[in-house]
């Protein structure tokens, strides 16, 4: 039952996200190997709030009037941090490197010898929610830019994806990193995809 709820969410969720192409052309990308992967998350946006600085006062407001004296306000500031090295980012490079059965493509931080960077800019994040009973995938929006990593300039390909959503079948997904880490695992999936089908 809990994995058909996760499923009719999911397809409800999945209906309303996409993909739009910005700059240059995914047909760029044809034989490149290996990209230097990049995360940007500066100046993103939390739904309902206009900054994620106002986002995380919120939440960590409510924490602190709720159990006051304990800290779970600064723990929860320090959890929404390190989730993206912890959970989204390594999720995004499992998820988008095993659509390459051969490896004949890959993505990783620090790959110093790639001549082309894939950089990652997440610009709004709904956490979604799971509450037992009922629940709702997270959502992320985000650019994904590949350039010449000795020259930023040269740009190859620029594609945005809208509300990639992210849950898990299994229903362990309460905390809000594991949700948003399945979403990164599907903006990975659509960008390799894309490559696989487009790219040649």
């Amino acid at each position: 039952m809990k994995k058909l709820l996760v499923l009719t969410l999911l397809m409800a969720t999945t209906a309303s996200f996409g993909q739009k192409k910005l700059e240059g052309s995914i047909k760029n990308l044809k034989g490149i190997a290996e990209y230097n992967l990049v995360f940007d998350y500066e100046n993103l946006k939390v739904h309902k709030f206009d900054t994620e600085e106002e986002f995380l006062k919120d939440k960590m407001d409510k924490r602190e009037e709720k159990h006051p004296g304990e800290g779970r306000g600064e723990k929860f500031k320090k959890s929404w941090f390190a989730d993206r090295e912890n959970l989204y980012e390594p999720k995004y490079i499992e998820s988008f490197n095993k659509r390459f059965k051969k490896q004949e493509v890959k993505v990783d931080k620090g790959l110093e010898s790639a001549k082309y960077t894939m950089l990652v800019k997440t610009t709004w994040i709904y956490p979604g929610y799971n509450v037992g009973v009922m629940k709702q995938p997270s959502k992320v929006n985000a650019t994904i830019t590949v350039y010449e990593t000795a020259n930023p300039d040269n740009v190859l390909c620029s594609v945005a994806y809208k509300n990639m959503p992210g849950a898990t079948f299994g229903g362990g997904d309460y905390n809000s990193g594991i949700r948003i880490a399945e979403s990164y695992a599907k903006l990975a999936k659509e960008m390799a995809k894309y490559i696989i089908k487009k790219a040649k």
